[in-house]
């Protein structure tokens, strides 16, 4: 298939292009800590040291240190990029496309922010705290997303065609990240492959 175009960045004033700064600092500091601390023997206060924040500060961009791992602008900038797929687009081809221009987003990022990107990812499913806050914060993401799938296809929300499809999305998303996070030889950028391959099984009505 070929990859749609990039996700056009919205231009931020300064106040935001700050805030984001500072976000992604607090972030980046913490993804660091973590990986070498582990998660429970880094506290709040150690990244907004680290971070060169308060702790206030640490918590107006972060209500918990849950947060500062499963916090990222992926599942609106997914969204919104999927709703500006073609019309005539079936919706799983326009998941795909969508899905294409989120990873080149990302593909900027260096090979340090992919390394914490990667910690970040392992933490939310195998550190319980996180896991079962991830757990919460996946049902937000199914009833978001459904909302999207809905509004594209001019049906009501509590549609059972829109659950099923975002299930399906949603469990191949699942299927993928779990080698990837099991193999430590398996880097980030491995996703969107095994997403790719697991899709289209499930284009082609999951030949067995």
């Amino acid at each position: 298939m070929t990859s749609s175009e990039p996700v056009e960045e919205r231009p931020l004033g300064l106040r935001e292009r700050k805030k984001a700064k500072t976000r992604a600092a607090i972030q980046q500091e913490a993804m660091r800590l973590f990986r070498e601390r582990g998660y429970e023997d880094t506290t709040v206060e150690d990244i907004a040291a680290a971070a060169e924040v308060s702790e206030s500060t640490f918590f107006r961009y972060f209500p918990t240190k849950e947060d500062v791992v499963l916090r990222d602008d992926y599942d609106e900038l997914l969204i919104e990029a999927f709703l500006a797929q073609p019309p005539d687009l079936p919706p799983l081809r326009a998941f795909r496309e969508a899905l294409h221009s989120i990873v080149s987003v990302a593909g900027g990022l260096s090979p340090e922010e992919l390394e914490l990107e990667q910690v970040r990812m392992k933490l939310s499913f195998n550190e319980p705290e996180v896991r079962a806050r991830w757990v919460s914060e996946f049902a937000r993401a199914f009833r978001s997303f459904g909302t999207a799938v809905a509004e594209r296809a001019g049906l009501p929300t509590e549609d059972l065609r829109v659950a099923t499809f975002v299930g399906a999305l949603f469990g191949v998303i699942l299927v993928a990240f779990e080698p990837i996070l099991e193999d430590p030889t398996r880097r980030w950028t491995d996703l969107l492959p095994a997403i790719d391959e697991a899709l289209d099984l499930l284009e082609q009505g999951l030949p067995l």
